[in-house]
């Protein structure tokens, strides 16, 4: 969907370790899944055994891959990213629902110092701090099962850690199939991939500078 174009410039927004990670946890999301939703019985495509044993080497590389992304995160000062906002929220709800199906520009463009509108700020944070964590959590304490009585987590319920996992792993679905969707709406459908490819998006020029903007990059 192509989206209002004025005044572009090309910005150097995302670093080499950023695309990785962003590819790299792209790969181990889709494995994941694909394995994860094997294991429930949704279908078979390699197997029982072989399903969780990937499912498994692949859920313990996460979690070492997202480990030094979070040291990253707070080690460079990344972290003010991510800083939630409501600073032109309903403007950019709006833009989602109905302007962007006007081509009209987006009311809060890409900065350097401001890589993620306030929703993205929103979903991204609760994604990273929240339900990341806790379908590790539920992952790890599944495949430690066996260990629980020697971890004193004998009197947990092994269906109520299957079903907070399995829930974790529709929203991740859910978030995926949307994420595929807004990577469309650049100024061209490939332009958002390409920028993940090269750290190079092009972004409207603007002249004002919201408040939360520079507070990330004063900080």
């Amino acid at each position: 969907m192509a989206v209002a174009t004025n005044n572009l410039s090309n910005l150097y927004l995302y670093t080499r370790y950023e695309r990785f990670w962003h590819w790299l946890q792209t790969i181990l999301v889709v494995i994941l899944l694909i394995t994860g939703f094997e294991t429930h019985g949704l279908y078979t495509l390699f197997g029982f055994k072989t399903a969780v044993k990937v499912h498994n080497f692949v859920g313990n590389t996460w979690l070492i891959a997202f480990l030094f992304f979070a040291f990253w995160v707070v080690t460079t000062g990344e972290w003010q990213q991510y800083i939630p906002t409501t600073k032109k929220m309903l403007k950019v709800m709006r833009y989602y629902i109905y302007g962007i199906f006007r081509g009209e520009p987006h009311p809060v463009p890409k900065r350097k110092d401001a890589k993620h509108n306030p929703l993205q700020r929103i979903v991204y944070l609760i994604l990273a701090a929240i339900l990341l964590p806790i379908q590790m959590l539920t992952g790890l304490l599944y495949w430690g099962y066996n260990s629980w009585p020697e971890w004193g987590l004998a009197g947990l319920s092994l269906e109520v850690v299957a079903l907070i996992h399995m829930a974790g792993a529709f929203a991740i679905l859910s978030f995926v199939i949307v994420h595929i969707y807004m990577i469309t709406t650049g100024h061209t459908i490939l332009a958002h991939t390409r920028a993940m490819i090269s750290g190079w998006e092009e972004v409207a020029d603007i002249d004002a500078v919201e408040d939360w903007e520079i507070k990330a990059k004063a900080a």
